[in-house]
């Protein structure tokens, strides 16, 4: 049996301590609160054995295994350096601090004390989200590519908050840590990143309408090392009443893939009670709605998780380092709103954030189409194509070599390829066949029904083929022609390498 200690008897404690209650591993030992009586009550509620006003008290008992830190962000790192010079193991809710370096500093302190430390972030817990990763994990809608969050909140419905939270929330919006974008928000790119994958850049746009909500707001972010994007919109609605047992706010997800789309209706509250979750694909519209959605599930599976992870059965999710990526990812966001410019989260580990992001944004102006006219490779625009020509039939014939199996899974088409006489080389015509990760190539005519037909000179595909040419240059200089269906090319370029 695992005996922990609660350090913090706030509101949200109430939804820790339900990963306790009937747990055959672990237990509620002592709770600690500045307030004595609060304390005390939480001792009763929880039928823990001991009560404390000073968390060191707690920590000096030795019959306490690991704490669960649910103070105020601004205290986290004293506590947690502290509980882990007493050799407990840690759990603190997100987020874990207030800066970077300070991070570091916690994680630092776990390595050198070989303790479990975990960052509790209840939504890489809650079962609509953790189906959703396993949808994507099973290829349900083929390779993430974008993400949408929608959040709202209100005055209006929830539960009670107690006055002293609201003035400890009201004290770090002073701070200039947003309730929503920082605070809440760490819900959702921790989800970000738990589905999408880890951030490069972002843009943000934080308004306010009182001058302590940050809200409206807009997010935009860019993932590492793909044509990942996501974005997020933070609105405040005073007049709407949202059901939730919890706090006033709600939020849904759209995640789309290269062949699928998921659609997280649930999240806080329940605007949406059912379906949970909604999969499009190739097989049309698949809804679940048997999944736990209540928001506390996602509590009960982050305290599950630490006591796993103490037991050596898992692995806490949230590490501390996993932790520091999502602060990072916060950070930018701030940095971006006040700045008024796009924000690399790389900028913050860099003795020189400026010229970072100064070089960052020069390498990636090529990404750029719209605003001015397309640009070339210069070989691109000087390239002799007849000396390839001789090539051309034998290329074709060979394309199979380099068809990728796994690009094409769940595509079928026909496509037309038509090599027109260039150099002396005679003309040819193909027939490319492809059906759910195989492909056909068929030589002699033209496919009469084919989705998708391309007319080019046999030396221009052949140095498409080899790599002299690339061929959306190609198409952007009309040296390609074609009709059907143009969509196809793109995935035509990806299955066959082009």
């Amino acid at each position: 049996m695992i005996n922990v200690g609660i350090i913090g008897c706030g509101r949200i404690a109430d939804l820790h301590a339900l990963g306790y209650r009937d747990n055959p591993d672990a237990r509620i030992l002592a709770v600690c609160d500045e307030n004595a009586e609060r304390a005390e009550q939480r001792r009763v509620e929880w039928g823990a054995e001991r009560a404390y006003a000073d968390y060191r008290q707690l920590l000096h008992n030795p019959d306490i295994d690991a704490v669960e830190v649910l103070t105020p962000y601004e205290t986290h790192e004293k506590i947690v350096m502290e509980a882990f010079a007493a050799e407990k193991h840690v759990a603190v809710q997100k987020p874990m601090t207030t800066s970077l370096k300070s991070a570091d500093r916690m994680v630092l302190a776990a390595e050198i004390s070989r303790k479990v430390f975990k960052v509790t972030e209840c939504y890489l817990s809650y079962p609509p989200i953790v189906f959703a990763k396993r949808l994507i994990e099973s290829g349900a809608i083929g390779d993430p590519l974008g993400m949408r969050i929608k959040y709202v909140c209100s005055p209006i419905g929830g539960w009670h908050v107690p006055a002293h939270t609201i003035r400890q929330q009201i004290a770090k919006a002073a701070r200039g840590f947003g309730l929503e974008t920082f605070d809440h928000g760490h819900h959702e790119w921790a989800t970000a990143w738990y589905l999408l994958g880890p951030a490069e850049r972002v843009s943000a746009w934080i308004d306010t309408t009182d001058g302590v909500l940050d809200c409206p707001a807009t997010i935009m972010w860019k993932c590492i090392g793909g044509k990942r994007y996501g974005m997020c919109d933070f609105t405040y609605a005073p007049e709407l009443q949202i059901p939730s047992e919890y706090y006033s706010n709600d939020e849904w997800y759209e995640i789309t893939g290269s062949r699928g789309i998921i659609q997280i209706h649930r999240g806080t509250g329940h605007i949406v009670e059912s379906p949970i979750i909604s999969l499009f694909n190739t097989k049309g519209w698949t809804h679940y709605t048997d999944i736990p959605a209540d928001w506390s599930e996602g509590f009960i599976g982050a305290t599950r998780n630490f006591i796993a992870s103490i037991q050596g059965k898992e692995a806490p999710l949230l590490t501390g380092v996993q932790a520091r990526a999502i602060l990072q990812f916060a950070f930018a966001i701030a940095r971006s709103a006040a700045k008024r410019r796009e924000v690399y989260l790389a900028e913050f580990d860099h003795p020189f954030p400026w010229l970072h992001s100064w070089r960052q944004r020069r390498r990636s102006r090529h990404d750029v189409i719209v605003g001015r006219r397309p640009r070339f490779r210069i070989r691109d625009l000087f390239v002799r194509t007849a000396p390839y020509a001789r090539q051309a039939h034998d290329l074709v014939r060979r394309l199979q070599e380099r068809f990728d199996p796994a690009s094409a899974k769940g595509w079928n088409a026909v496509i037309g390829l038509e090599l027109l006489p260039e150099a002396g080389v005679e003309g040819g015509k193909f027939g490319l066949y492809v059906h759910d990760g195989a492909c056909e190539v068929r030589e002699g005519e033209l496919p009469p029904n084919a989705d998708l037909t391309l007319h080019a000179t046999a030396g221009l595909w052949a140095a498409i083929l080899l790599g002299k040419m690339r061929i959306e240059a190609a198409a952007l200089r009309n040296r390609i022609q074609y009709e059907g269906h143009t969509e196809q090319a793109l995935r035509l370029r990806a299955v066959f390498r082009l």
